[in-house]
């Protein structure tokens, strides 16, 4: 009886620990490692070219990077693909789902249809999009032709490639962001909405005062997410120059920090400073995070 309390009580204590332990083996060998490993690596002069040779420069490549005039401007298109492409995302998310949670006819086919763009192949919409952007023969060029405007250039200005690129982003992932909206407005009780109507609250002043709020913790989730996902970008500019060459078009107009991170790597070959270019981007999503929850954290206190 002794033995057999003893393995109950292992049982009890030790089967959690043993359901979550292949989630953290995998973690530490394909998620921890390479991040240690990286950051060594960018404390040294790592040529693969040279089979892996490497010296000890401490924080040579960071004070490198720091004076380099192509890693500001990757950040600097970086920042402005993330604006163009998330705020937009996410606000046509909150509307699109605010449609889908209402009675609608084949209200489960709409539902299915919005998450159609994000299992579509990454490199396939892109394609699709670079035509549809094209300079002499790409719809939008056409579309606007027919209100007065000229044919513009998507991959030749800064602007209009950020913008053409942020289109392909949005497109992609506004579906999913609206799903996860979607589940979490199911989750608000229905009798807020009632007493609400009762009161004489309209459809909007519903949305405004019951919806968002009680969306605060999706909404800062979705945009963390999207944050992460927006400053990693790379498959979207790389394909969009139409080319294999990670330079983000002839003048850099949008090579995103991934892409010169990528160049430095893997056309370089200068390891070394492609880890530093890494940590640096690892450490800018971390201070993206922690100053999206300090701001969602003071607005949640300030309407308290």
């Amino acid at each position: 009886m002794a033995v057999k309390a003893t393995l109950n009580r292992l049982d009890t204590k030790g089967s959690p620990y043993l359901y979550v332990a292949p989630f953290f083996i995998l973690f530490g060998i394909f998620g921890l490692f390479p991040l240690i490993y990286t950051g060594y690596v960018s404390f040294n002069d790592w040529n693969l070219l040279d089979g892996g040779a490497h010296q000890w420069v401490g924080l040579a490549n960071y004070r490198e990077m720091l004076g380099d005039s192509y890693f500001w401007n990757a950040l600097g298109n970086t920042l402005s693909i993330w604006v163009l492409s998330t705020v937009p995302q996410l606000l046509a998310a909150l509307w699109i789902a605010h449609l889908l949670n209402h009675k609608l006819r084949a209200r489960t086919s709409l539902r299915m249809g919005v998450l159609l763009p994000n299992i579509t192949s990454i490199v396939a919409v892109t394609i699709v999009f670079t035509q549809l952007f094209g300079r002499d023969f790409g719809m939008i060029n056409w579309l606007l032709g027919l209100v007065g405007v000229g044919p513009v250039d998507w991959q030749a200005d800064t602007w209009s490639s950020h913008l053409a690129i942020s289109t392909i982003v949005m497109w992609r992932w506004t579906g999913y962001n609206a799903l996860i909206y979607l589940a979490s407005m199911q989750a608000i009780p229905h009798d807020l909405y009632e007493a609400a109507e009762l009161d004489g609250a309209s459809p909007t002043q519903q949305f405004w005062r019951i919806t968002v709020p009680n969306l605060r913790p999706t909404i800062i989730f979705t945009t963390v997410i999207s944050t992460i996902g927006g400053l990693q970008i790379m498959a979207e500019p790389l394909l969009f120059a139409g080319t294999s060459t990670p330079t983000g078009g002839s003048d850099r107009q949008f090579q995103t920090i991934a892409l010169f991170m990528y160049e430095q790597g893997f056309r370089e070959f200068r390891f070394g400073y492609a880890s530093a270019i890494a940590w640096t981007l690892c450490l800018i999503i971390a201070i993206f995070a922690v100053v999206n929850f300090l701001l969602t954290r003071r607005i949640a206190k300030d309407e308290e």
